[in-house]
């Protein structure tokens, strides 16, 4: 039993993908992470960044949490803050689904929405929560791309469940890349325990990640409708990753994954979630037949992109109208 939203965070059961399973003839798991109280798995994120603040005398009684995010970074900030007494100042870019805007406003952030901008614009919503730290009294400027209580978080946590839950058997370990803090707590804490567990990255088109483990640099060409993930330089928490090989999904293959969770599994995702299943089911078509073990992380829940991901004017205009699950492999 949790005694409060603090204590809610983690635990969060491990998802057997039938339907992909028995198609592939692996077996495909999921950490259903949209269970967590924010409803997604930066959750435990806030929770490792708010804990080492308040150890370190960092973040002191009152304060105020400023952090630059897609969203839900500052939705679990928010949804824990609110119970430790903390006020939450965010910044996010303006292209960011409506219901996670809601969703902050609604936990009594403070909301700043930005235009889009490269990182190397003082503008980027980066910049501009570390400038807002600065000129409030008593706060605290998050930093969850640089700041390592994330990443470390996970490899207490989050690698550790997905362990015990997986007795100690497993092949793959899908991700993939917003912070870095996911795949890099949790690849660490697999690899530990044993290094023939295959890290791989998920990445979406525009993302540097793909190119930076096949050839040393982050390069990325194109777009993607995913919020939060795709990154094209070198975090803290990405450098605590031990990552074996990467596969780049296109925008069609994610939202067909999505729509196949959605209607054949009962599994409601958002697009990065659908992203890492769709890697790990590629990865389960090359090893077809093999009874691998695949595990991956469901993020967060669909219903804060619904009015886009369910919205068949938005699907057309992207050209991402749902259709049959197909792969490179056969």
């Amino acid at each position: 039993m949790a005694h409060s939203i603090w204590d809610a965070v983690g635990q969060t059961p491990l998802i057997y993908l039938q339907k992909l399973s028995e198609k592939t003839g692996c077996h495909l798991y999921g950490k259903a992470e949209f269970l967590n109280p924010g409803g997604s798995v930066k959750d435990r994120a806030a929770k490792g960044m708010i804990f080492q603040a308040e150890e370190e005398g960092k973040l002191k009684p009152g304060g105020t949490l400023v952090e630059g995010t897609a969203g839900n970074t500052g939705i679990g900030l928010a949804t824990l803050a609110a119970e430790r007494g903390y006020k939450v100042v965010i910044t996010m870019p303006n292209t960011q689904s409506r219901e996670k805007i809601f969703m902050l406003e609604a936990t009594g952030a403070k909301v700043t929405l930005v235009d889009p901008c490269p990182f190397s614009d003082e503008r980027h919503f980066y910049h501009r929560a570390r400038a807002m730290a600065a000129e409030i009294p008593n706060s605290f400027w998050v930093d969850q791309f640089e700041n390592p209580a994330n990443s470390n978080f996970h490899y207490k946590t989050t690698g550790p469940e997905i362990w015990e839950q997986m007795r100690g058997r497993i092949d793959f370990f899908v991700s993939a890349v917003g912070t870095g803090g996911t795949i890099g707590g949790v690849s660490r804490f697999l690899k530990e325990k044993d290094p023939s567990v295959k890290v791989i990255a998920a990445d979406p088109l525009g993302s540097g990640v793909y190119k930076y483990i096949k050839n040393g640099k982050f390069e990325g060409e194109g777009s993607s409708v995913t919020e939060g993930i795709g990154i094209r330089r070198l975090t803290r928490n990405l450098e605590q990753a031990v990552i074996d090989d990467a596969l780049q999904i296109s925008d069609k293959d994610m939202i067909d994954m999505l729509f196949e969770l959605s209607t054949r599994n009962g599994l409601f995702v958002g697009p990065s979630s659908a992203l890492n299943v769709f890697c790990a089911y590629q990865i389960a078509m090359q090893n077809k037949g093999s009874g691998r073990r695949i595990v991956t992380i469901l993020c967060d829940h669909g219903s804060r992109y619904a009015s886009r991901i369910l919205n068949s004017t938005w699907q057309q205009k992207q050209g991402l109208t749902p259709g049959p699950l197909k792969s490179q492999f056969t």
